[in-house]
């Protein structure tokens, strides 16, 4: 794939360093939305790890786990973490932004990895995909609902970089929140 797809997937993570900074200088963060936020980036921390433990990048296509209930648990699971980690920010001034910039690059990027995986999978994965849905997931299982966690894929994908982001981000709000000696 070239062109205007190109650009959205190859700047997403650069992007995402100054949507970052603008969040951290307009959080106001308290203890209760440090709590409430950071239980729900926790959830989406969780669906993350799950779907990484059930990934196999470039051998197979991940039909498993929470892949049996969306065709993108990862992005679910960013999804889900950004939407915690604005509500700790206590700023709803940043949620547009952060909202449209998940949006536009996530958009983007789930077309291409759809593109790639009907050129490599073919018929077996438009038949996944006629069974689970894109993004949003069903509550039952379209296809395989098995759940062989794998520590070895979470770690081989490097999932643990998802909870120390999380992580530095919370004990960034929450330094934020303390008053200055």
């Amino acid at each position: 794939m070239s062109g205007a797809g190109d650009f959205w997937v190859r700047w997403r993570v650069r992007l995402g360093y100054p949507v970052a900074a603008i969040f951290l200088l307009l959080a106001h963060p308290s203890n209760a939305s440090l709590i409430l936020g950071g239980a729900i980036g926790a959830v989406g921390l969780f669906i993350r790890a799950a779907a990484a433990g059930h990934l196999r990048k470039h051998e197979e296509l991940a039909t498993s786990g929470p892949y049996s209930y969306t065709r993108n648990p990862l992005y679910l699971g960013s999804g889900v973490l950004a939407a915690g980690v604005v509500l700790a920010g206590g700023s709803w001034l940043v949620a547009p932004l952060v909202g449209a910039y998940f949006v536009l690059f996530y958009a983007a990027v789930i077309r291409r990895e759809e593109r790639e995986l009907r050129s490599k999978y073919g018929g077996t994965f438009n038949d996944y995909a006629e069974r689970v849905p894109l993004f949003f997931p069903r509550f039952r299982a379209g296809v395989d609902a098995r759940w062989a966690f794998s520590w070895a894929l979470y770690a081989r994908n490097r999932e643990y970089q998802a909870l120390l982001g999380f992580v530095a981000g919370v004990a960034l709000l929450w330094a934020k929140m303390q008053p200055l000696r």
